[in-house]
């Protein structure tokens, strides 16, 4: 399994959109050799430990909590509601989720990079922040958000390496 790595959106992505509207957006992938299903991905990625942990967060904080079955209904597309969080967008192999205050999005897309070598799967993993709305539109990111990017990032690639490896484990 390769390293998690950082990359700018494909142009494909169902969260692209955002960038252009004054939202912080990331992209993270990582390649794993085998063939992997976007089902498999999205199961594999909300009942991973470190996701566990959000969850359990979640349903204490929020008061929404999830099983690891709802996570395999979402994957399959039998609910479009995990945990804080809706569907707001879903292709062949990606989905969009928006948190039930509309203020952050995570995209989750699958591709195949097989070659004539080896079977591989390309997992990505994003973020969507919005920003603060005024009466004037967009505003601007605060304090809190700028300190908490650089742990965003890590917790993001400890998320998707997280996945990787459960996968790896099937």
């Amino acid at each position: 399994m390769s390293e998690v790595q950082r990359s700018a959106l494909p142009d494909s992505a169902l969260s692209k959109h955002y960038e252009a509207k004054g939202a912080y957006t990331d992209c993270f992938f990582l390649d794993v050799p085998q063939k992997v299903s976007f089902e498999e991905y999205v199961e594999a990625f909300y009942t991973t430990p470190l996701f566990k942990l959000e969850r359990k967060i979640l349903a204490l904080v929020v008061r929404k909590p999830s099983t690891d079955g709802q996570a395999k209904a979402l994957a399959k597309g039998e609910r479009t509601q995990f945990s804080s969080w809706n569907e707001e967008a879903r292709g062949e192999n990606q989905i969009l989720m928006s948190d039930f205050m509309n203020k952050t999005r995570s995209w989750l897309k699958t591709e195949d990079i097989s070659d004539d070598q080896q079977t591989k799967t390309r997992l990505y993993f994003g973020s969507v922040v919005v920003p603060p709305q005024t009466k004037n539109g967009p505003g601007e990111f605060g304090f809190l958000f700028h300190a908490t990017t650089g742990l965003h990032v890590v917790y993001s690639k400890a998320l998707l390496k997280g996945a990787g490896k459960r996968l790896s484990k099937n």
